[in-house]
Formats: structure tokens, sequence, C-alpha cells
């Protein structure tokens, strides 16, 4: 019995950190994927890393900035909404703010 806790204590630890970071699986802007050299899911860790929290919303979109492509996340943190967004070709964080009460 022992050696089954062993085996389900890091189970355990994966299951429950994928929680945070569960999200949308749909990408908005998928479309542009084929531009993009950065994984999402590349973009999704260095987002959470930037900004620790729970992914409510995804997009892969041309905007200003950076290279011009860039993944923009909805991320919850401490209850509070925040956009991060990470530059599709180069992985760079291009935006780490608070919402504004008017969002994109």
């Amino acid at each position: 019995m022992k050696d089954v806790r062993l085996m389900l204590g890091p189970l355990s630890v994966v299951a429950m950190s994928g929680t945070a970071a569960a999200a949308p699986t749909k990408l908005k802007g998928h479309h542009y994927a084929a531009e993009a050299k950065v994984s999402l899911a590349t973009a999704r860790q260095a987002a959470l890393k930037a900004r620790p929290g729970t992914i409510t919303d995804q997009e892969l979109e041309k905007e200003k900035g950076g290279s011009g492509l860039r993944y923009s996340f909805d991320i919850t943190s401490h209850g509070k909404p925040y956009e991060v967004g990470i530059d599709a070709r180069s992985g760079v964080i291009l935006e780490n703010v608070a919402e504004s009460k008017n969002p994109d």
C-alpha cells in the first residue's frame, strides 16, 4: 500500500496544478496559428508565469506592438481580471495589466 501512496502523491500534485491552468480549449484567431513561431502551450506557460491565476479566455490576434501577432490571455488572479499579451513570434511578454472596466 505504501508504494501506491507514493505513486499517487505526485499524480495528485499534477492534477491539482493543472486545475489552476485549466482554460478554454478553443483559441479565437486560430487561423493565424501558421504565422506563430511560439506554440499556444508555450505562450500559456509564459502568461501564467508572468501572472499566476486561471486563464479564462485566449486569443491569437494581429495587434500593434512586438511582431504584430500576439497571444492575448485573460487571467483571473486573486479575484481580479488581467490581460497578458505574449508575442507569438518571439515569446516576449508585451502586456501584463489589470483589465479596464471596458475590456477589448
